[in-house]
């Protein structure tokens, strides 16, 4: 991250330790070499600290035939860490290190250590010890920067379970279709025809429909139909014959059965259509009848009725079947019954979750869960739906949702891990990454995340947390995209965009600590002061945590000495 009014290069002097000949005239010159630290403030970036150093060591400085072993060293409270070391050497000695001539050169150094939050908080300096003819002198340590910005460390790290929905419908569309047949030609209601079980059934569904206060009787549906074969009027008429006659029939049923519904106007919405070629298409689809392509490419190329039939004849040998096992068919009047059926409502279902559970079906308990905010009872019924159906895999993924939530990872991957026997699917393989995460398995976590990207949205929040945590900030703003979260403001911040994180940040919608304390660090960047210190104000007021880190945090160092600062953090 690329910072703003921290440091300037620093230019080092040594003080005189001792007599020690070309070793001592070094040492005296130690104010002439210069060191240029990038970036000017060290960052942590994947738990690593890299730094580069280019040194610039002026003309006569050199002595032909030393050795300097320069080391860089990050020195903090309670210890110090250092980078790997750099060998420099004279024109005249014979090794194998960079050259540095007695008309002067420079240095590229670059180098990495482990990050640990000690560093936040901490010097840079130049550790040097020189030999020359068997000599050897040590300089003091000097300094050449301060401090590791640790910003990435602020993401949040929760990543999002996968919570598996139930089907619970509570009201579910439902009919009940009786169909009466006709000779050709006729439309005549037969006694053969009302003994089927269809129509005798009729009346009574729609009585115990209209008594049961758990079912809307919508009302019912009559279509009548004449056959595609015979001339177009008089099919016309013998359809709407047909319909009157179902209607004289439906009409009397229900009133010797009493059913009141039937006798409100609009209960009893009819039809009627003249050719069912519709019906006769459905119907050829799922026959085995000869030349059943033919006859289908027949009816999309023509639409007029007259050449349909005509060319439909003209296949005699079809003809003969289709007006043996088809036509028959088409001619019918048709009755749909139309209910909705009720389920029971919220306040229903968890007065029977507290009384009697039992009574509840598999997606009616797994529906009551969502009607609950408290984790433990929410818990209480997922196991109560994986006790009652130890099959299933929705109710055991969700008690480990539900530990997720609660922060008991063991207990979750133990649900998870059994539900993965179940069904290895892109969800269970999200859950077992935020486990993995939750456990700090961040390489774990990363494989099962990748290889669930079909669950949704939640894995590529959680893969944007991972990136994060691993220094790539462009993968991890690519995955959170233009969500509006505490992680996708850090990120911004991260990747120098300030405007775009402020923007985002005043967008999240939580009370969070670190939702302050990231605003903080963007104001202070823009420098803002007056928002920078309100808003570490309100971060520092609901963590010891933070307010423990803005001391040390430099991102805050031009505030360090600030009255103000030094107020909200002491």
């Amino acid at each position: 991250m690329k910072k703003r009014n921290f440091f300037a290069l620093l230019t080092v002097t040594a003080t005189l330790l001792s007599s020690c000949g070309g070793l001592n005239k070094m040492q005296e010159m130690a104010k002439d070499v210069s060191y240029k630290v990038t970036p000017q403030v060290l960052e942590e970036r994947g738990d690593k600290v890299d730094v580069k150093i280019d040194v610039a060591y002026p003309a006569k400085y050199f002595n032909k035939s030393a050795i300097l072993t320069a080391t860089p060293v990050l020195k903090y409270d309670g210890g110090e860490t250092a980078f790997p070391a750099k060998k420099v050497q004279g024109e005249k000695v014979e090794a194998n290190n960079q050259v540095i001539s007695a008309d002067g050169g420079s240095v590229s150094y670059t180098g990495t250590v482990p990050f640990s939050a000690d560093m936040m908080k901490s010097d840079l300096v130049i550790r040097v010890n020189a030999e020359l003819k068997g000599k050897s002198l040590t300089f003091e340590d000097y300094k050449i920067a301060e401090g590791v910005l640790a910003s990435s460390k602020l993401v949040v790290v929760d990543p999002k379970p996968i919570m598996v929905g139930d089907k619970f419908q509570r009201i579910i569309p439902d009919e009940y279709d009786a169909d009466i047949h006709y000779i050709i030609n006729r439309s005549d209601v037969r006694m053969s025809e009302l003994k089927q079980e269809d129509i005798t059934g009729l009346a009574d569904y729609i009585k115990q429909a209209e008594a049961n206060e758990r079912v809307d009787l919508k009302g019912v549906k009559l279509s009548a139909y004449a056959s595609p074969d015979g001339a177009l009027d008089l099919n016309d008429k013998l359809a709407q014959r047909r319909q009157a006659s179902a209607e004289r029939f439906f009409k009397n049923e229900t009133k010797k059965a009493k059913i009141e519904a039937a006798a409100k106007e609009g209960f009893l919405a009819m039809n009627y259509t003249a050719e069912d070629w519709e019906g006769f298409k459905k119907l050829m689809e799922g026959s085995n009848i000869q030349d059943k392509e033919l006859i289908l490419r027949v009816l999309s190329m023509y639409s007029d009725p007259v050449v349909r039939e005509k060319e439909i004849k003209n296949l005699s040998a079809a003809f003969e079947v289709i007006a043996e096992e088809i036509l028959p068919q088409l001619r019918r009047s048709k009755f749909v019954v139309n209910v909705d059926k009720i389920g029971y409502s919220d306040d229903e279902i968890k007065q029977i979750w507290s009384s009697d559970p039992d009574k509840l079906n598999l997606e009616e308990i797994l529906y009551a869960a969502t009607l609950y905010d408290d984790l433990d009872t929410k818990l209480a019924i997922y196991k109560k739906a994986s006790d009652n159906n130890p099959k299933c895999f929705r109710a055991i993924n969700n008690v480990g949702y539900v530990y997720v939530l609660k922060g008991d990872a063991d207990k979750a991957q133990k649900a998870f891990e059994k539900a993965k026997g179940m069904m290895d699917n892109d969800v269970v393989n999200n859950n077992l990454g935020v486990v993995a995460l939750m456990k700090g398995d961040v390489d774990k976590a990363e494989q099962l995340f990748s290889s669930s990207t079909g669950a949704g949205d939640a894995v590529n929040y959680n893969l944007g947390i991972v990136k994060v945590m691993k220094g790539d900030y462009d993968a991890a703003a690519s995955y959170f995209g233009n969500t509006n979260t505490v992680n996708t403001a850090l990120v911004k911040l991260l990747k120098d965009d300030l405007n775009g994180a402020m923007a985002t940040i005043n967008k999240v919608d939580s009370d969070c600590a670190k939702k302050d304390y990231v605003k903080a660090v963007i104001a202070a960047n823009q420098d803002k002061e007056d928002v920078a210190l309100q808003s570490l104000k309100a971060a520092v007021e609901k963590s010891k945590e933070l307010k423990a880190r803005a001391k040390v945090d430099m991102e805050f160092a031009k505030y360090f000495e600030n009255a103000s600062f030094k107020s909200l953090v002491e």
